[in-house]
């Protein structure tokens, strides 16, 4: 049976919702509920890729499910931007659920069947963001990924879990209720809809004054966005198990809400406003800010999982910057930032997890020697780590490197500062971890070392990341080529 586009757009959003069912059925058998995940995994990635085929073939695929109000709609449209997120997020499904079997089954995680659950409809809901139409979509799916994700953060039941997922909800739900839905409302008022365009969706006569205010509004409430003061939540999510720092980090949470800053930015603002916004400056160096003193913070930390957390604060500051730039390179570098940070960090998650499972070690202090006993995890780590820093060969270098050149471009010079400190942060903080570990000095024991790695699924799933880093180094113009579609629109001439 032949489908259309439009029918794989729409099973895209409903086939992991769907298989919630399957997985639940299944919860007493682990290995069939494992391969109902797989499955679905494997059918959501063949109609992602399919649908990126459509796209590059420029056709035009739309979907309408239901109008509240005229002009408020759900609906779903594929554009570049959504396909990228798309492509990253049903790939890595696929390699986090290959990682957590290994992971969840060595660790005897409880209440695995309620992950695995959860963790599809968190899916489901990031396609849902990824191929939205228009503002009010996209805030559906926006909070049921809140939603869904709450009982894995919460997932060991422990008072610290319960904790955690409290300012987790607390924060991602307020900035939401207090900052986006105000947001959008507001939208909906000065500009007359919800829909995406490209170039924006506010006419040449807008008040520039008042359109900075709603600026502040969606940079402040996109709250997974984590930008400082609100970003708490992150490093307190952190006592969930690794798989899902995983999905927080790489494969869902952060990356909807850098995406969702990027998607407002392009299309409900379009970068000819933005330069002339009145408060793009003050957000620009507050993303500025961010990306130091995150940095700074994730060098005083010794929990490795505490100092992941940090470093990501910090470089999704990288791709807010990247948005508000109003460059050409600037939302190439934001775009392509997504995808490189999401297989750098994700292999930074999957080896902690790994350490933790194999040597029972979180500090990174108790980490010295380990390449003896973990050499293909610490070699992953370190790969990864060059990504994160930006240098080759990983594919971070591309995405900074366009960073970069937005700074040079619009002439935000101390930004341009900003980025190369922060680069060399990211060297202090990441690097001594894997050097530590080869090259422990006069403090390693010298006896029989036994080597013992993670279990074979989650060693596989923490290769295949660190490889697409590379491979995204190597061969980036898939990526560069999505990125600058996001580009191909009109322009408008904005008065001050």
């Amino acid at each position: 049976m032949n489908l259309s586009l439009e029918s794989m757009l729409q099973l895209a959003i409903i086939l992991p919702l769907l298989a919630t069912v399957g997985i639940v059925a299944t919860g007493r058998k682990p290995n069939l509920r494992e391969g109902v995940t797989i499955v679905t995994c494997l059918a959501l990635l063949y109609l992602v890729i399919n649908l990126y085929q459509g796209l590059n073939r420029g056709e035009t695929i739309s979907v309408f499910w239901w109008e509240l109000l005229p002009g408020l709609q759900v609906s779903f449209t594929i554009e570049p931007l959504g396909m990228l997120f798309a492509l990253i997020a049903s790939f890595l499904w696929l390699i986090t659920t290959v990682y957590s079997i290994g992971y969840m089954r060595s660790h005897d995680e409880e209440n695995q069947t309620r992950f695995y659950t959860c963790f599809a409809i968190a899916i489901g809901s990031a396609m849902g963001i990824a191929f939205a139409g228009n503002l009010f979509t996209l805030f559906i799916f926006y909070e049921a990924l809140t939603l869904s994700t709450y009982p894995l953060v919460t997932h060991a039941g422990t008072e610290e879990a319960k904790k955690g997922g409290r300012v987790y909800l607390g924060i991602l739900l307020s900035t939401s209720i207090v900052f986006f839905l105000l947001a959008i409302v507001s939208t909906w008022v000065v500009a007359g809809t919800l829909d995406f365009k490209p170039g924006g969706v506010f006419g040449p006569e807008v008040d520039t004054t008042v359109v900075g205010v709603i600026l502040v509004l969606f940079i402040f409430g996109i709250g997974k966005a984590a930008i400082m003061p609100f970003h708490r939540w992150l490093p307190a999510a952190m006592v969930a198990p690794t798989p899902v720092s995983a999905l927080l980090h790489a494969v869902a949470v952060v990356k909807a809400g850098v995406f969702t800053v990027l998607k407002v930015s392009v299309l409900i603002f379009g970068i000819d406003l933005l330069s002339v916004l009145p408060t793009t400056q003050f957000l620009l160096y507050l993303a500025g800010a961010s990306v130091l003193l995150a940095s700074l913070v994730a060098m005083r930390q010794d929990n490795l999982k505490a100092r992941l957390a940090y470093s990501t604060v910090s470089q999704l500051g990288y791709v807010t910057m990247g948005a508000l730039m109003a460059t050409s390179s600037g939302v190439i570098g934001s775009s392509m930032h997504i995808a490189m940070h999401a297989f750098g960090k994700i292999t930074l998650f999957f080896c902690a997890g790994a350490i933790l499972v194999a040597a029972h070690k979180s500090k990174i202090s108790e980490m010295r020697g380990l390449g003896r006993q973990m050499p293909i995890t610490m070699a992953a780590f370190f790969i990864a780590s060059l990504s994160i820093i930006g240098v080759p060969p990983g594919g971070g270098t591309w995405s900074k490197w366009f960073l970069l050149m937005g700074t040079i471009e619009a002439e935000l010079w101390v930004l341009m500062v900003v980025l190369l400190i922060s680069s060399l942060l990211n060297i202090a903080y990441l690097l001594p971890i894997p050097f530590r570990a080869f090259f422990p000095g006069n403090e390693a024991s010298s006896g029989e070392v036994t080597l013992k790695e993670a279990p074979l699924p989650s060693l596989i799933a923490l290769c295949i990341t660190a490889a697409g880093s590379v491979v995204l180094f190597i061969y980036p113009q898939p990526l560069y080529e999505l990125a600058t579609a996001i580009l191909e629109t009109p322009g408008i001439v904005y008065g001050k």
